[in-house]
């Protein structure tokens, strides 16, 4: 089969095409999981603070900036540039980090924290699962964000 050489340019979602497009579908599970991070590291006691205080600026910090980036994506307002294309590849790269980096931590200090309280243990365990899936997350959507983003 020959190659052709006019290759389709890639678009962004708008409305709610973003439900259905390959890498805007994770924004709800994005959501949901960073969601669950912040409310399971907020509903324990924050002790020692600076690395959970990392974890709850990262899980809130992405929960917002995900959902605005959302209605951006759902009201149009990338007016389907290219810039828009390489600044969700940009910010999912970011997210994808931020979200290693506080699960780490978390999971440490739930490790620390493994002789305490069990019921808080369990939310602790249950809050680094929850992280490293919302970082998986991030992550395959800055794998496909880049793709679109190389084919835009």
């Amino acid at each position: 089969m020959a190659a052709t050489t006019a290759e389709p340019m890639g678009s962004l979602p708008s409305r709610l095409e973003i439900c259905t497009t390959a890498p805007d579908i994770f924004y709800l599970p994005e959501l949901v999981f960073g969601g669950l991070v912040w409310i399971l590291v907020a509903s324990t006691h924050v002790l020692p603070a600076n690395p959970l205080g990392w974890v709850m600026f990262v899980s809130v910090f992405c929960f917002v900036m995900t959902f605005l980036w959302m209605i951006i994506f759902i009201a149009g307002g990338h007016k389907n540039s290219s810039g828009w294309a390489a600044a969700d590849f940009a910010y999912h790269g970011l997210a994808a980090f931020f979200y290693l980096s506080a699960s780490v931590a978390l999971a440490y200090i739930t490790l620390l924290k493994k002789s305490g309280e069990l019921k808080t243990y369990q939310i602790d365990i249950a809050a680094v699962v929850f992280s490293y899936v919302a970082t998986l997350l991030y992550f395959i959507h800055t794998i496909l964000s880049a793709i679109r983003w190389k084919n835009f």
